[in-house]
């Protein structure tokens, strides 16, 4: 249980880490904010049949909800690390490709299978505006890991 929760701490680092560079994204180039979360939430609300509210606060709640829906991904994807690299040593390396991989192919799948983006047509600029915020989150959560884990000697 305690390597679950070390997972989910990494996990909260990474997006915690993953935000900053969208930010800094933001700021550097005057960019902004991406709508993807706020349309993932529309979509998903949608199939699960669930009204956000036809008053003035639906688009407050879309906005909560995406970011909580990140929050929810980024620290779900450091458990389900955590229960894989407490049974195996995993190199550092590979951890960061397998946490920022993970979590970048389960946000954008997830986005394109409800119809929110198409990868297939996003810009070089698009596609690292997706890939640094996701390296960051891998570099985060993997160190964090190793922080909280640290590999046995000998």
């Amino acid at each position: 249980m305690t390597a679950m929760v070390d997972g989910m701490i990494a996990g909260a680092a990474g997006t915690a880490a993953l935000n900053t560079v969208s930010y800094l994204d933001m700021v550097v180039r005057g960019r902004p904010a991406s709508s993807t979360p706020d349309d993932t939430v529309d979509r998903l609300a949608g199939v699960a049949h669930v009204d956000l509210g036809a008053d003035g606060r639906a688009p407050n709640r879309r906005a909560g909800l995406g970011a909580l829906l990140g929050y929810g991904l980024g620290v779900g994807a450091g458990a389900a690390f955590a229960m894989l690299a407490r049974r195996r040593r995993i190199a550092p390396t590979v951890a960061v490709t397998l946490l920022g991989a993970g979590v970048m192919a389960l946000s954008d799948g997830t986005m394109t299978a409800l119809g929110v983006t198409d990868p297939r047509r996003w810009s070089r600029t698009d596609w690292l505006s997706d890939l640094v915020p996701h390296l960051a989150y891998g570099v985060a959560a993997a160190a964090t890991w190793y922080r909280l884990r640290p590999p046995r000697r000998g």
